[in-house]
């Protein structure tokens, strides 16, 4: 038997899904990483992952058609392979991890690539660094980090940023390859939950009455990024991901 969402479930998950949408229009992944811990306010945080991810898809589908024309195919197909290996790992250890461990080691990681940014900009009277080459080494672990994240907690954003935004890409193709990785991620991530048990009937007609602020949230995101400038774009993804790193260390640390 199905049960009907009630009030209090759509005042929860509407907000949380509309700034996962915006998120994954391309404003970025700090607002993005609320979506589950305000969902979990009114289900259990493995039924609100759950609930999420084919809603995540279908927002993949829509920012995958508003941004078809830019991405950075050699980023995508150096940090793909590790993201295919970080689900491979999140599968295998789901049940001998602890999620709050992996939040941490993110949230300092990304806490301290974001402050290390603005000491360049702001504190070495606008130095900044030279673009980064790709790196094979790290982007397997980056990349693996980011799909165990994904994984376990729809949290794969920070780990991505790391690796990509050193190399200064141009806005639009960062936020191609960036949604492009995502979508293969999510895509991949629906045979283990689908296994665990995870995609019921029950969570897919949850995740169907979401659909529509799911599509009008993204193709918002995505709008309002095609017109920002790098010199706005840049300092502000750091500002998220920095956000991101805060939200990730509250969530882990056993307070």
């Amino acid at each position: 038997m199905i049960d009907l969402p009630s009030l209090s479930f759509f005042a929860a998950a509407v907000p949380a899904v509309m700034l996962v949408g915006l998120s994954k229009g391309g404003i970025g992944g700090a607002i993005g990483l609320l979506g589950v811990p305000i969902m979990s306010l009114v289900v259990d945080p493995v039924q609100a992952a759950a609930i999420f991810l084919p809603i995540l898809i279908l927002m993949d589908a829509v920012a995958l058609w508003s941004w078809r024309k830019f991405n950075d195919p050699k980023t995508l197909l150096m940090i793909m392979p590790g993201g295919v290996i970080g689900i491979a790992l999140g599968w295998a250890t789901s049940a001998y991890v602890s999620d709050d461990a992996l939040k941490v080691v993110i949230a300092s990681a990304t806490i301290l690539f974001a402050a290390r940014y603005f000491w360049q900009v702001y504190g070495r009277r606008g130095t900044i660094a030279a673009p980064l080459p790709h790196r094979p080494v790290a982007a397997t672990f980056w990349g693996s980090l980011s799909g165990y994240a994904s994984f376990v907690a729809h949290a794969g954003g920070p780990p991505f940023q790391i690796y990509v935004l050193p190399m200064q890409l141009d806005p639009k193709n960062y936020t191609g390859a960036s949604i492009r990785f995502f979508a293969i991620v999510n895509a991949v991530k629906v045979i283990p939950y689908f296994f665990l048990g995870a995609l019921d009937g029950n969570n897919l007609t949850l995740s169907a009455t979401l659909l529509p602020v799911a599509l009008v949230s993204t193709m918002l995101g995505a709008a309002v990024v095609k017109h920002l400038k790098a010199e706005t774009f840049y300092p502000m993804t750091y500002g998220l991901a920095f956000l991101a790193g805060i939200k990730l260390l509250w969530d882990g640390l056993p307070f």
